[in-house]
């Protein structure tokens, strides 16, 4: 599709109650690009984080495996455009729509949002027992250089594919990767899959 359709589409403003119905109608995936403190303190109920700062392309090509999966938007203020033009140039031309006056405009209409609990390092050491699992979500090469004890290695862009193995994990699970970035995407994963005792610990080197 010419570049020019492809933005008109993405750039559709939905007030909240449209948003929602056309999500439910469309089965539309809700990505939220927000700043990822943001995602953590409110967020839409089975919407997925990838954080436009962060290194948004592989993200969204490595955890949409559907290039046509029909995609909803929720950005910050001013940078829809932003969101729509780089998801375009990783192939990703459909998106339908974002959320007139992002997460506030959801809220002022009285509608359920989510939040992401993450764990201090002072409150992980306290339960660092057999109280959790630990999720470690880098990559392979970074898991063996250094982890945490018991920690279980599965990289975040093979979550989905792992799913089994983590709902047999025990509960709560406590999602870590080096600096944060990663966890958080993760863990927004496991709470769109219905794992909701999932906490984000962010990086290992805060520890």
């Amino acid at each position: 599709e010419a570049f020019s359709v492809v933005k008109d589409k993405g750039l559709k403003p939905f007030d909240a109650k449209t948003f929602r119905s056309v999500a439910e109608s469309t089965e539309a995936l809700i990505l939220d690009t927000r700043i990822q403190s943001n995602f953590l303190e409110a967020h839409i109920p089975g919407s997925i984080f990838i954080g436009i700062d962060g290194n948004f392309a592989p993200w969204v090509g490595a955890l949409i495996t559907d290039i046509h999966q029909p995609i909803l938007i929720v950005a910050d203020e001013g940078r829809i455009e932003e969101v729509v033009t780089r998801l375009s140039r990783v192939g990703y031309d459909n998106a339908i729509g974002y959320l007139d006056g992002g997460l506030e405009s959801w809220k002022t209409e009285g509608l359920e949002t989510d939040s992401m609990p993450s764990i201090s390092s002072e409150e992980f050491e306290k339960i660092y027992t057999a109280e959790l699992d630990v999720l470690d979500v880098r990559k392979a090469s970074e898991f063996e250089a250094e982890h945490l004890p018991g920690a279980i290695n599965i990289p975040v862009d093979t979550i989905e594919t792992n799913l089994k193995t983590i709902t047999t994990m025990a509960k709560p699970i406590v999602v870590y990767c080096l600096s944060g970035g990663r966890s958080g995407v993760a863990t927004s994963i496991l709470h769109q899959n219905g794992v909701a005792e999932s906490y984000n610990g962010g990086g290992i080197h805060s520890l």
